[in-house]
Order: C-alpha cells, then sequence, then structure tokens
C-alpha cells in the first residue's frame, strides 16, 4: 500500500523527480543574508544530477537572491547559509555550489544525500507550470455523507477558464489537502500540462470526509438504491461535479495507484455514464489471494501489522511507528496476535479481521474486486510493475479478468495493460534506477508521455496519439519496450526447467524421479526476506522495503560458504546464448515435510557475470546493469525476477486448510506471476527455494495448528523438507 501510500500522501510529496533526488520543501525560508550580485551570477544556469541525467534543475537569480526549480519540481526560495552554501528549508538540506580550477562553477551538491549535478549551461530554463485555482467543497452522498474534495482547474489565461475541461479524478484515503498547483504539477506533469479539471477527494471516514471508515468496503447491492460502497460513491460524486462545477465536457477520467487503485476500479463497476475512462495502477485487488495481507493463504505479518496500525488508529494516517528491527520485534513476540499486543493499541478492524478469518471465506471473498469485473464498462488501462513490493498481482488479476470481455472492435468497451521495470507506484518517477538496477533510460517519463497522458487525452478529449492495442511490457535485459495483442502472448510455450537433486537446472526430465535436495527449515531462525535492520515499513527515515525486491540474493545462496542453508539452490551453467521469458512463470514442486504444515518460497533469479564486461550506460543507449556501491558489487549480483509463496495447507482449497502428510511428497503448483525478461548471454538461472521470508511473512509452525495467528511457542518445531527432482519451473519462451 504506501508508496503508494506515503507516495501517495498527496503531493507524493515532489521527491517524485527522482528516488535519490533531493527532496524540495516548499517552504518560505527567512531573509537572506546578502550575497553580492556579481556573486550570485555565477551561481545561474542548468544542471544534472550525476546519477540521474534526465533530473535537470535551474538556479534563478530574482535581484538578491537565488531560487530553484525544474521540470517537476516547484519554485523553491534559496537562503545564503555562505558565499556558496544555500538551504531552501531553514537549514534541514542544503546546496552547496563547487567551483572548478578556473574558479567557475561547475557543479552543485545536494545533502542529505550527497548528490552531484553538474552544470550544464548558464541559461536556467522556468519549469513552465501550468497555474491551477483551488476550490475546497463537500459532496453530499445519497446517505446524506459528505466527503471533501479539492478541486483544481487551470488558471493560465481567460481562454482556459472559459473551455469546457473534462474531470480527472482521484479518491483516496491518505488525505487530500496537499493538493494544490504546485503538487499537480509535480506529481502529475504531463497531465497538468496538457489541462484538466482535477478533482481529489477524501474517501468515507478519513480526513476531512464524514462517515465511517471500512477497509477495502465490500461492494453493495446496487439493486438497492440507498446501498453505499465506493463504487455509488463515485457515482455520486461524478453526478455532483456535472451539476456544480461549470464549464465541464461532460467526461470523467478516474485513476490512482494502489489504495486509490482499487477505489478507481471501483468506478468502474456500475459507472456513471459520464465516467469514460479509468486506470487502476497497482490496484488492491483481493488482499487475501494476492495482494497486500496474503499471498496464497501465508500472512504478511509485518506489512498488515504496519499499515493497519497507520489507516485503523487515527483518522489520519500513522505509518511508521515500529522503532526497533522487525525481525527481532516479531520473532521474540511470537505470534501475530501475541505482537498485536505488544503495540499497546486496542484491536483494531483489520487487526481482529487477520486473527478471525485466516482462511479464505466470504469476509475477504466480499471484498474481492475480480468477481464483479464481468464487462469492460469502460475503457481501463491496467498498470504495475514487475517489481511491486505491494501489489505485483491485482492489475494483472483485473486484466485477466476483463480481457475475455474486450471488445477490440468497441474503442469504449477497451482493457489495456501496462507492465514495466517498477516498484510499487515508481512510474510516478524520473528515474532510471530501481534500487541497485540500471535501465538505462526514464521507462516511467516514458510510459507518463507515451501512454498514459495520450489515454486520458484520447477518451476525455478526443485527441489522436493513443496507439496502444492491448498490451505494453518494458522487456529488463534487452531494455526495450515490447506491444502484445494480449497477455500472456499468444506465440508462447511453457517450457519446464527441473530443479535437480545435485543443484543443477536442466531442461531434461529427471532420471530418478524419486532424487531430492533437503534442507532444514528452523521457525527460530527463519530466512529474512531482506537485509536487517527490517525498519518499519514506512518508517520516515527512510525503509529498505521500496525496493526490497531487487536486492541481491547471495546471502541466501546455500552453494557459497557464505550462504544460509535452509535454502536449496539450483543453477544452470552460464548462458551461451540469450533466453527470453514472456508470460506468466509457474512453480510446480513436488516437495515434502517431516512436519504436518510447511511454507514453499520459489525465487527465479538472475545471477550476473562473475566478471562482467565494462558496460556504458548513457543517454542514448539503454543498458541494464548493477551499480557497484559500498554494500554491492556488481559481479555475481543475484536479481529476482518472479518469486511467490504458497501455505501447503490450502494446497487442496484455499477456503478449507488440512495439514499435510508428514514425509509424504505433494504437489505445489502456483504462479510466480509475469515476466518479460531476457536472461543474457553469460548470465545463469537460478532458483532458490525456502521456507521462510520472515518478518513480511509470519512464521509457519510448521505442525498443524486451527489458526497460525494464534500458535504458542510449542508449536513451532523445526522440519526436514526435501525438493524432489520433478519439480520444475514452467518458463513461458516466446517461438
Amino acid at each position: 500500500m504506501p508508496q503508494r501510500r506515503l507516495t501517495l500522501l498527496l503531493a507524493f510529496i515532489l521527491s517524485s523527480a527522482a528516488p535519490t533526488a533531493p527532496r524540495l520543501e516548499a517552504q518560505k525560508a527567512p531573509p537572506a543574508a546578502h550575497v553580492p550580485t556579481v556573486t550570485l551570477d555565477t551561481y545561474t544556469g542548468q544542471y544534472r544530477q550525476q546519477d540521474e541525467p534526465d533530473t535537470i534543475l535551474s538556479v534563478f537569480r530574482d535581484a538578491d537572491r537565488l531560487y530553484i526549480e525544474g521540470p517537476r519540481t516547484p519554485r523553491l526560495d534559496l537562503t545564503a547559509e555562505s558565499d556558496t552554501a544555500f538551504t531552501p528549508d531553514n537549514g534541514h538540506s542544503h546546496y552547496t555550489f563547487v567551483a572548478g580550477p578556473g574558479g567557475a562553477v561547475t557543479a552543485m551538491r545536494f545533502s542529505p544525500g550527497d548528490n552531484l549535478f553538474e552544470k550544464i549551461s548558464s541559461q536556467p530554463v522556468p519549469n513552465n507550470f501550468r497555474p491551477y485555482a483551488r476550490q475546497d467543497v463537500m459532496i453530499p452522498m445519497r446517505d446524506g455523507i459528505k466527503l471533501h474534495a479539492v478541486i483544481l482547474r487551470p488558471a493560465d489565461t481567460k481562454q482556459a477558464t472559459r473551455e469546457p475541461l473534462p474531470f480527472l479524478m482521484q479518491r483516496t484515503p491518505y488525505g487530500v489537502d496537499g493538493s494544490d498547483s504546485d503538487s499537480i504539477n509535480a506529481r502529475y506533469t504531463e497531465l497538468a500540462q496538457s489541462g484538466y479539471i482535477f478533482v481529489m477527494e477524501d474517501i468515507r471516514g478519513r480526513y476531512k470526509s464524514q462517515g465511517a471508515f471500512v477497509m477495502m468496503r465490500p461492494i453493495a447491492d446496487h439493486h438497492n438504491p440507498k446501498a453505499t460502497d465506493e463504487s455509488t460513491d463515485t457515482y455520486d460524486t461524478v453526478a455532483w461535479l456535472l451539476r456544480h462545477i461549470p464549464r465541464n465536457n461532460g467526461r470523467v477520467g478516474v485513476f490512482g495507484v494502489s489504495y486509490p487503485g482499487f477505489l478507481t476500479a471501483e468506478a468502474g463497476i456500475d459507472p456513471h455514464p459520464a465516467v469514460r475512462a479509468i486506470s487502476p495502477q497497482a490496484p488492491m485487488t483481493d488482499v487475501w489471494i494476492g495482494d497486500d495481507f496474503f499471498h496464497n493463504g501465508a500472512f504478511r505479518q509485518t506489512y498488515g501489522y504496519d499499515y493497519v496500525l497507520g489507516m485503523e488508529s487515527s483518522k489520519e494516517s500513522t505509518f511508521g511507528k515500529l522503532d526497533e528491527d522487525g525481525h527481532k520485534f516479531f520473532l521474540d513476540a511470537g505470534s501475530f496476535a501475541a505482537a498485536g499486543k505488544l503495540s499497546g493499541t486496542t484491536n483494531l478492524p483489520t487487526w481482529q479481521a487477520f486473527l478471525d478469518h485466516p482462511a479464505y471465506d466470504d469476509f475477504w471473498r466480499s471484498r474481492a474486486v475480480q468477481p464483479h469485473l464481468t464487462t469492460v464498462a469502460v475503457p481501463t488501462l491496467e498498470v504495475g510493475g514487475f517489481w511491486d513490493q505491494e501489489d505485483l498481482w491485482g492489475p494483472q488479476a483485473e486484466y485477466a479478468a476483463l480481457e475475455p470481455h474486450n471488445q477490440p472492435s468497441d474503442p469504449a468497451h477497451r482493457v489495456f495493460m501496462v507492465l514495466g521495470p517498477w516498484r510499487h507506484g515508481s512510474w510516478a518517477q524520473t528515474t532510471r534506477h530501481l534500487g541497485a538496477v540500471n535501465f538505462g533510460e526514464p521507462v516511467g517519463d516514458e510510459f507518463r508521455r507515451q501512454i498514459e497522458a495520450p489515454f486520458f487525452a484520447f477518451y476525455l478529449k478526443d485527441q489522436p496519439g493513443f496507439d496502444l492495442v492491448s498490451t505494453a511490457t518494458y522487456q529488463t535485459g534487452s531494455e526495450r519496450w515490447m506491444h502484445y495483442d494480449q497477455w500472456p502472448p499468444k506465440n508462447v510455450s511453457n517450457t519446464d526447467l527441473y530443479l535437480s537433486a545435485d543443484g543443477s537446472l536442466t531442461f531434461d526430465e529427471p532420471s530418478d524421479p524419486s532424487a531430492f535436495k533437503a534442507y532444514t527449515s528452523d521457525p527460530a531462525d527463519p530466512v529474512p526476506y531482506r537485509r536487517r535492520p527490517i525498519e518499519a515499513t514506512y518508517a520516515p527515515s527512510g525503509s529498505g522495503w521500496y525496493t526490497w525486491l531487487v536486492q541481491d540474493q547471495r546471502p541466501y545462496d546455500s552453494s557459497l560458504p557464505s550462504g544460509r542453508k535452509d535454502v536449496a539452490t539450483f543453477s544452470t551453467p552460464p548462458l551461451d546464448h540469450d533466453l527470453t521469458i514472456t508470460g506468466d512463470v509457474i512453480a510446480d514442486l513436488t516437495a515434502s515435510t517431516s512436519g504436518t504444515d510447511s511454507d514453499w518460497v520459489v525465487k527465479l533469479i538472475d545471477v550476473f557475470p562473475d566478471d562482467p564486461a565494462p558496460t556504458a550506460c548513457d543517454q542514448q543507449a539503454p543498458c541494464f546493469t548493477i551499480n557497484p556501491s559500498p554494500d554491492t558489487k556488481s559481479a555475481g549480483y543475484q536479481l529476482m525476477i518472479a518469486d511467490e509463496i504458497f501455505r501447503g495447507r490450502y494446497r487442496n482449497s484455499f477456503s478449507h486448510p488440512e495439514p499435510i502428510p508428514a514425509n509424504t511428497p505433494e504437489e505445489y503448483k502456483f504462479s510466480l506471476h509475469a515476466a518479460d525478461h531476457v536472461f543474457l548471454k553469460g548470465h545463469r538461472i537460478m532458483v532458490q527455494v525456502q521456507s521462510s521470508w520472515f518478518p513480511l511473512y509470519d512464521r509457519n509452525p510448521q505442525t498443524f495448528v486451527p489458526n497460525i495467528m494464534t500458535a504458542q511457542p510449542a508449536d513451532y518445531k523445526p522440519a526436514e523438507q526435501h525438493i524432489y527432482a520433478t519439480s520444475h519451473i514452467e518458463l513461458p519462451i516466446p517461438q
């Protein structure tokens, strides 16, 4: 959910320019110290961030002061701290100008972060933000509850204020008071330049809206005119806007990431006729099957704890409370029920739901979106990231539900999907990186300019330029955009890659199906899902949560002396040719456990060469590399491409858990989800299998208990795990 959550705490908060770019706070500075004008003139110009060359800031002089802005950064006044150092926010961050050997200014450093910006021109370029006028309103719903909304309309010319414009709406639980002209231009730059009437609305029970908040509010009976849900609230909001906001063109688009993505999908269920386009981006879709709170029955403990505490302990978001290593906190606590008691907070509604509804029952089914997607009522653009740490499953599940109802010959009933090399919501950023991975081009910018903005312009303004047929993906490894008639593509063949007992990966069927690779899983020493210490999911000082899916997997590689021995590792030799996978990756394990319950984690990994050839990433040639850092070596880097967990008790039914017969081979077949990736020549393919991923997922006691949420210390026991040679990964290989 947040960056979804924190990123969408609107303004996203101007850090959307780049993950390593400075966080610029638009605060008024105190009176500046006097700096001679002749000195100020030497600082003016354009500066390009060294490790993010698409991020450019311009420094201007205004009389005896400096200010800074960029294409996605509002104007910020700078206060002089010395002849060369300036601050925009009373000392919390700093810009320091750097002179070359001849005395001329050649660069600017930003701290914290020590980001270097190289001076590329003496002529600054204004950001040309389009001004928007703001209006706060309370909009009545059919049951009398009023919802708070901020309305922003272009105000740059008299002609623009008279022009009928479509609405572009986002509904959110994260608060809309921060919505203003600067935040719209910084976060939604391409859309803001085009010009829409932006509507940002607090949903029921959140921030300034009335009513009670319900997490993932179930769909109501729409035959009942008095029933309310997020779909009816959207309908009523649209009806009010059409009547009360002048000079609109009668069309509405809805968009949002994560929880707002869920709300966007709801806007397409029995929609108001004026809703002409929606874009659910990383939408929460079914939080038990594959999104935020459970994956195939395995409970996402730290996320469920942190997110619910942040959402339900106050009417406003209160994330980031856990101030110790989450691995230690949850291990010491034992079960989730025990961790909840340690929080000092009374039971929250969704916490109680975790305890009362550990299996997939009507409580969770009623909150699922995909069963309601039985028609493409509105043109729909689904968006997701291959490394989305929160809602990778959602956009793929919604597309899969809608695609059979797609009508290619009717533009009003089309569904599209875009998948890229992004974490949760990072397609909003200007960046070439995700963690240590460098793609060599700003893929998010390309998506927004070439797909998102044309999509809304086509359906809301009748403007040409949107030419997506069905699905676009950014294929990693080859570093290029791919377009397909459907997803998964038709010309793909599933090819089995077997997990041999000797630790090799091979396309040959095993000669001895009874052979196996063994490891011992001990709940007292669970495998960390990312580097420790594990901060609160949305820790205000920064968290490894956002990029953990691209962290190096070498610490878990049992073939290395320093690796974990409770992880089974399988690998190919270095490839003698490129190998492309495009489609859904499936794990088909034959496994046994000496216990009566078990989790199975499967990770498909791209292993970079031990002696990689030097690769130059520049603005003309996209590349796929690992950026070395003090704690990251690019040689031998292990990058997860696809991964998932499955809780063994649900192998026959998600609704009716059963014990696993001890020491008996059983089949566990589950999706690792979409991938479009090229394993390059010289790289190796690796698969890792393990039985814990802690503390993101709660520990399986490995003895069957009715409810793992309330398991007792004596229930947790080590188990011997066997991965049989008939186990394989189904790789979708284009023909």
